[in-house]
């Protein structure tokens, strides 16, 4: 009798024991099974609510990133914006995958028009808001887009670049150059004026004073097509026998290239070209005006994260009175120091096939090579 009491009671230790072990196994498995509903529950919701856009625009990037600041402009692939944290800085528009704006941006889509609105970029699809309204448009579409609103500063950029050299010795000598670039952008156009100018004085003596202002007004077509109802240049240089010279015309442009890391755009149109010289020779007109084509080509290359380069080439031709062929060309690496400033190292090239000869019978040399170091701050 006792030793089948003492085997029941094995038996029905063993029978509770197996089930508190189930009991325990499926509490683990349903514990396990909700919270890991609630962290997906939680992970999906992130991004929705999470940041919000309160008086800042949010941009993320292919890292995870969040960036709070203001978003500037958007042009050939590449987004300006503006932070406290990282500055003035431009992202590549392909690395950016959320967009969620406070301020209303005016956005320009290929061959439909203009959409200003709170943008809400996620992956391919870009929503514009209008109040009530949704117009969800694929982000290929986009051709730019920039701050709407009254405020005119929010259409602007600069960098000015300066570089000085003072020697003091067997030789006095001064050496200033200047590079000024401005820009006003808005969804459907751009405004670029660009201004270069070198003055140097030997002992006192002025041995070269130039200055170059380029101004071109763009406007977009397509996402890769735009033309120029108005370009200008007025240059002056002394010493290449040029008092005076101006140039004014029209023309279209293309974008060629637009990847990741490289742009490159090439535009040209007739022009009208007039020149008055410093000094000529006896017998010679002292104005001289001629019709003209020109061409023009800017190609941007990231180098690095560190180091931008950037090569722009412009010709003209015109009749042989006004030197029948001249160029201009810049090579520029920008090396970056921090979001605001650069280190710039600029080589220029102009030329001109026939100089004009001046009234003391010299005639200035073709080619004319400069090469610029100096700081430039951006703002």
């Amino acid at each position: 009798m006792k030793l089948f009491i003492l085997i029941s009671l094995f038996f029905t230790f063993l029978s509770a024991n197996h089930l508190d072990n189930n009991v325990s196994q499926k509490a683990t498995k349903v514990i396990a099974k909700k919270a890991h509903l609630e962290v997906s529950k939680i992970q999906d919701k992130w991004e929705d609510l999470s940041p919000e856009p309160i008086a800042y625009d949010w941009i993320q990037t292919k890292s995870g990133e969040w960036f709070k600041g203001e978003i500037k402009t958007l042009y050939d692939d590449k987004l300006e914006f503006n932070s406290n944290e990282i500055g003035l800085y431009t992202f590549n528009f392909k690395n950016v995958i959320q967009i969620k704006s406070y301020h209303t941006i005016s956005v320009n889509i290929e061959n439909l028009t203009t959409f200003p609105g709170i943008l809400r970029l996620k992956g391919n699809i870009l929503t514009i808001i209008q109040g009530e309204n949704k117009y969800d448009f694929n982000r290929d579409e986009v051709v730019s887009f920039a701050l709407d609103g009254k405020n005119e500063r929010n259409f602007w950029s600069a960098k000015i670049t300066a570089s000085l050299d003072l020697r003091r010795g067997n030789t006095n000598q001064l050496d200033y150059s200047s590079k000024m670039m401005i820009q006003r952008r808005t969804a459907i156009s751009r405004l670029s004026l660009d201004y270069l100018g070198r003055v140097t004085s030997k002992d006192d003596i002025e041995t070269e004073n130039s200055h170059r202002l380029n101004q071109k007004y763009d406007t977009y077509i397509t996402k890769h097509f735009f033309w120029t109802p108005l370009f200008s240049e007025f240059y002056t240089d002394s010493y290449k026998n040029i008092d005076k010279q101006l140039t004014l015309g029209a023309g279209v442009g293309y974008t060629l290239l637009d990847t990741k890391k490289a742009t490159l755009n090439v535009s040209g149109g007739p022009a009208y070209l007039h020149t008055k010289y410093a000094t000529v020779a006896d017998g010679e007109s002292i104005d001289t005006s001629s019709p003209a084509f020109e061409l023009s080509t800017k190609y941007k290359h990231e180098l690095n994260d560190m180091i931008n380069m950037i090569y722009s080439y412009k010709l003209t031709f015109a009749s042989p009175s006004s030197g029948r062929y001249k160029h201009h060309m810049l090579l520029t690496f920008e090396n970056k120091l921090t979001s605001w400033l650069d280190l710039d190292i600029t080589g220029v090239w102009d030329y001109i096939l026939h100089p004009e000869e001046a009234a003391d019978h010299t005639i200035p040399v073709s080619d004319d090579f400069q090469i610029l170091i100096g700081l430039g701050l951006k703002f």
